[in-house]
């Protein structure tokens, strides 16, 4: 595992996941699914923590608020975990800011997904259009989990231009991941003089 530094005191690293059931597997078969997928994130983040963090930040425990966002009990150090389409990924801030992380595998993007994420992404062909979309909703996502607000945040509101790779939202800074991952991954985070509240 790779930690790849995003900002200072901010650390990204992408690990694999379990194979998606097939469409066809029962309700048993996706629940264990899903709950291999959140340990293969949660194995990736212990590695982080250790790696950029300590053995004190990465035996901690994780507990989770009432929207979803994880956090390290009794830790200043600020965590995101996600996962989609075979990867998982886990974002560290160091220095205690709010920090979100977002990766996603692509789908079919029709026009009104891709009018209420980002209406400029109506002028690409459909056969970009999937992949940009992917890349677009990492950032608004990752901005989201990083205040803590999750879907309340309406991140599909967030406006990134299609192609960008950097910009700011709201005291966050958030970077698209670029060639450092085999699906769309993007990070938010606190800028250094800005803790904001996890």
């Amino acid at each position: 595992m790779n930690a790849l530094a995003v900002a200072p005191g901010v650390f990204v690293a992408v690990g694999a996941g379990p194979v998606e059931p097939p469409r066809t597997a029962g309700p048993g078969a996706v629940r264990r699914w899903r709950a291999a997928e959140r340990a293969a994130a949660r194995a990736v983040l212990r590695r982080l923590l250790a790696a950029v963090a300590g053995p004190d930040a990465a035996r901690a425990d994780l507990g989770t608020r009432v929207r979803g966002q994880p956090y390290l009990i009794g830790e200043t150090v600020t965590v995101s975990l996600s996962h989609s389409g075979g990867l998982v990924a886990a974002a560290v801030h160091t220095g205690g800011g709010m920090v979100g992380v977002d990766v996603q595998a692509p789908y079919p993007a029709g026009d009104r997904l891709a009018r209420r994420c980002c209406p400029a992404l109506l002028r690409l062909p459909p056969a970009d259009r999937a992949e940009e979309l992917a890349w677009v909703w990492t950032v608004q996502e990752a901005c989201a989990k990083a205040t803590g607000t999750g879907l309340a945040a309406r991140p599909w509101t967030i406006p990134v231009p299609p192609g960008a790779t950097a910009g700011a939202w709201r005291g966050l800074r958030w970077r698209t991941l670029r060639g450092h991952c085999r699906l769309p991954l993007s990070c938010a985070y606190a800028e250094p003089n800005r803790k904001g509240s996890p």
